[in-house]
């Protein structure tokens, strides 16, 4: 009677924790990425009153099967189920949602005391440090580095905490115009040619601090030729401002010679410039082969364009850019984007993935810790598990209501049931004092 009274009290402590484990995650219906838990029952140790015993062929009788009283129910296991969540668009760049089963990386510190999450929400800290919004632990992931070329690549050599934002990262170097193109037509019926001073083409460039020049080239025809040719000479420099340059700077006449069908070969000419502000000397090839010498009704349409083409733009020099937004790719790839037109490659977000994910331990704010169970982590780029980032996205909790309320009332009458087992218990041993009277 008494083992009754203790099995019905080990039943209702387990229907608590059930009900614990089913009110924690309706609780956390909204929380971002949270992954439900479930709770399992298993049967108590039994009390063996008497042991099975075996059929014996002396005596020729049969065996018995033990007699065994168990003592309630207990907590087997709590399993968390780390299914993903749905993803919710909130529109702001620096969410991310990752499909797939790996993690964020992130450190309270900054250091190698890695925290896993699969919360996306993050921000930028007032030192420019890419980190989670709820508690500012940083991000961990990739910086860069400068390859043999002297390009600019992700360095997988350390996890690192992610300043992308940082006072070097909030601006693009400027850059020296080195190579410029002409492309149009020359006319040659254009009356600008009767002109003294010709067809003028106006050429913009920067030098290596990034402030910037007009060239002014003048185009003559010369009509003893046939067909004509013309020459291309430089007739001024102003700044930004349009103060003529004083400073040495020329260049060599170039003579455009088209053929009959009317266009050019190979044809270049050097500009030599030497700024006033840096007094660093840049050569500039113009590149003119794309001209051409067709009929337009008397109107030419020369322009001067810095560049290697209309789709290369090589050479063309920009000035200093600040940084207008940043970007990341599906890859965790983090680009910054600048006024001037350029990228910059900022570094890289690398995800986490790990043998048993089950063995993850639950840290509050969203957050998970390796245990001993968790087997081999691989630290690696997201889409090597098949999976990719996000922007403007979140992960949603994965708690299924009607699941959860399901439990909830078989809970419930669990919980009643091992209610009653105490009840009548209690009436019993009521009955055995009442014997004595």
């Amino acid at each position: 009677m008494m083992r009754s009274l203790f099995s019905g009290v080990a039943g209702l402590r387990t229907h608590q924790t059930r009900m614990d484990v089913i009110g924690n995650n309706i609780a956390n219906v909204n929380s971002t990425s949270y992954k439900s838990s479930s709770m399992n029952f298993s049967d108590m140790l039994y009390q063996t009153t008497q042991a099975a015993t075996g059929a014996s062929t002396t005596t020729n009788r049969a065996g018995t099967n033990p007699k065994q009283i168990g003592l309630g129910s207990q907590t087997a296991s709590i399993t968390t189920s780390m299914n993903a969540g749905s993803p919710e668009s909130t529109n702001n760049p620096y969410d991310l949602y990752i499909t797939g089963d790996s993690f964020f990386i992130v450190s309270a510190n900054g250091d190698s005391s890695y925290l896993y999450t699969r919360d996306g929400s993050f921000t930028i800290d007032e030192e420019g440090t890419f980190c989670m919004s709820a508690n500012g632990y940083p991000v961990m992931g990739y910086g860069t580095t400068t390859d043999t070329s002297g390009a600019t690549v992700i360095d997988t050599s350390s996890l690192k905490t992610m300043p992308i934002m940082s006072a070097d990262n909030k601006t693009s170097a400027p850059s020296a115009t080195t190579k410029a193109y002409m492309t149009g037509i020359i006319d040659s019926e254009d009356t600008d040619f009767d002109t003294t001073t010709g067809k003028t083409v106006q050429l913009s460039f920067y030098d290596n601090e990034g402030y910037e020049y007009t060239a002014t080239f003048a185009i003559t025809q010369d009509t003893s030729t046939s067909p004509y040719s013309y020459t291309v000479a430089l007739s001024s420099i102003v700044d930004s401002s349009g103060t003529a340059v004083t400073s040495t700077y020329s260049f060599d006449n170039v003579t455009l010679a088209f053929n009959s069908s009317g266009t050019l070969d190979t044809t270049t000419g050097t500009l030599t410039f030497t700024s006033p502000v840096s007094t660093n000397e840049q050569t500039i090839t113009v590149d003119f082969s794309a001209l051409t010498n067709y009929a337009n009704n008397g109107n030419s349409t020369v322009t001067a364009t810095s560049g290697t083409s209309s789709s290369d733009t090589t050479g063309s020099g920009w000035a200093t850019g600040t940084m207008s937004g940043i970007s990341i790719g599906t890859d965790g790839t983090i680009t910054g984007n600048y006024t001037n037109g350029q990228t910059k490659l900022l570094g890289k977000i690398p995800t986490a993935s790990f043998a048993n994910v089950y063995g993850l331990e639950k840290q509050g704010d969203n957050l998970y810790a390796a245990s001993q169970n968790t087997g081999a982590i691989t630290v690696a780029d997201v889409t090597s598990a098949g999976g990719k980032m996000t922007t403007g996205q979140l992960e949603m909790s994965n708690v299924d209501l009607a699941a959860e309320f399901t439990r909830m009332i078989t809970t419930q009458r669990g919980f009643q049931a091992n209610s009653r087992i105490i009840t009548v218990s209690d009436t019993l041993l009521e009955e055995l004092t009442n014997l004595k009277r």
